[in-house]
């Protein structure tokens, strides 16, 4: 039985950027504020925080105070995947070596690998790694799915944890839970479909939506490890129209977005990623309104 490498939510963090790099000062902020607001684990350097546009610099520097500034409040899961093997090595090895307690590795994209190159890849960073591995399955953005069996296989090395679903295939769920059993945990890769994957196992979440609403979502998880899913269910469908809105264009525009209406000033994001349509926006603003979050 392989311990999860945490239960709960963990927030997908943006990365709050100035017109010159990395805005430390809010990201040092935001962080506190996940942690006062009962986040389980900061999910760094992954699509939320925009790893994709930024330098190789940046981005260890970002997982390096990531893991200084939480100190060891909560758990850091850092982003390391690539579509190049070696690449996603060299981060997993420097996330290590900075102290995460997680690494989330991203499904090679543009490359479309096969199931079988798929395991190759994930065995071969996973051979030189003793931090605990979360495969991060999003076929949305890759172009490539991961099938159960692959998970079944995967599932064998000590250091491949568990799987961040984001495929939206609930029949490959549950496929999963049956062969894996306790030697693969799951945590819901939508923030909208949350209560029902814990209701099929999953531990928890990482979550965008917690970026604009930590103690929302860490109640959510908490109930649904409870087993309590009626009240988990009332509380994600009061935020349900705001988990949908917030993409409403491409993650992370909307939620950084959000967050700059909320005064929390993260910055814009970078190109190729622009400012939302105006009328996207003023559904945006509405939708905080409509929940009280502005």
């Amino acid at each position: 039985m392989k311990q999860p490498i945490f239960t709960g939510s963990s927030v997908a963090i943006v990365t709050p950027y100035t017109e010159t790099g990395v805005d430390y000062e809010a990201l040092g902020r935001i962080i506190d504020e996940q942690i006062a607001g009962g986040t389980s684990a900061i999910t760094i350097c992954g699509t939320t925080g925009e790893s994709s546009t930024q330098s190789l610099e940046e981005h260890i520097e970002v997982v390096d105070f990531a893991v200084r500034h939480t100190n060891k409040r909560i758990k850091v899961v850092a982003g390391a995947g690539s579509n190049d093997t070696a690449a996603a090595v060299m981060l997993s090895q420097h996330a290590e070596k900075s102290g995460a307690d997680g690494l989330l590795i991203v499904t090679p994209y543009y490359n479309k690998a096969t199931q079988r190159g798929l395991i190759e890849h994930y065995t071969y960073i996973a051979d030189r790694v003793n931090t605990p591995i979360i495969v991060y399955n999003v076929p949305s953005r890759t172009g490539v799915k991961v099938a159960a069996s692959t998970y079944k296989e995967l599932s064998k090395h000590p250091m491949i944890n568990g799987i961040k679903e984001a495929s939206s295939d609930f029949s490959l769920l549950a496929q999963t839970v049956a062969q894996c059993g306790d030697e693969m945990n799951v945590w819901c890769g939508n923030d909208n479909e949350t209560v029902a994957m814990m209701a099929l196992g999953a531990k928890g979440v990482i979550s965008v939506a917690a970026n604009v609403m930590p103690s929302l979502m860490a109640d959510i998880t908490k109930l649904c490890l409870a087993g309590d899913f009626k009240a988990a269910t009332a509380i994600q469908s009061k935020y349900l129209e705001l988990m949908d809105n917030l993409f409403i264009e491409v993650n992370p525009i909307p939620v950084k977005t959000a967050m700059n209406l909320m005064g929390k000033n993260v910055g814009k994001v970078r190109l190729p990623l622009c400012e939302m349509e105006p009328h996207n926006l003023e559904i945006l603003r509405q939708t905080l309104k409509n929940v009280g979050l502005l």
